[in-house]
């Protein structure tokens, strides 16, 4: 018997781009909007109906799911998931959409690599560490880190 299987090539389809945007391939990129001065490394997977701001690095490696909107003047390290699907039957949805839900990242935000991005809200101004995995949203600027992802005290100057 002999094995069938489909290859699909990583692709570019349907993406609209402001002014200066460079990425890098191989990417997957479909149905999204980045807006000027973007740039997108390699291995990254940003997918349909997400929108990112101006002058944005997304570093490789990188997932972007649905219903992601990204500030402008923001930064996602190597490695970032975004996730939309929070299991909320104890399983993955299975394409069931109406469970997805929906994220916010506010401008001037940057996310540390290898962090995990569950469905939330971040206001302005903040910076998520390395590894961090925000499962809340976050209203105040200031740096987050760790499983759950905290805010550290602001050192005295």
């Amino acid at each position: 018997m002999e094995n069938k299987f489909l290859i699909k090539k990583s692709a570019l389809r349907k993406v609209k781009t402001g002014k200066g945007v460079t990425i890098i391939q191989p990417s997957n990129l479909y149905e999204c909007r980045l807006g000027n001065n973007c740039f997108v490394g390699p291995f990254t997977e940003i997918q349909k109906g997400v929108v990112i701001g101006d002058n944005c690095r997304i570093q490789s490696h990188s997932f972007i799911c649905e219903l992601v909107t990204i500030g402008n003047n923001c930064f996602i390290g190597h490695g970032v998931m975004f996730i939309n699907d929070t299991f909320s039957d104890g399983k993955p949805s299975a394409g069931n959409q109406s469970k997805w839900k929906k994220t916010i990242i506010g401008n001037n935000v940057s996310v540390g690599s290898n962090a995990t991005i569950l469905p939330v809200n971040i206001c302005d101004n903040v910076v998520i560490g390395a590894g961090a995995v925000v499962t809340k949203n976050i209203n105040r600027k200031g740096v987050y880190a760790g499983n759950p992802a905290k805010r550290l005290p602001q050192k005295s100057k």
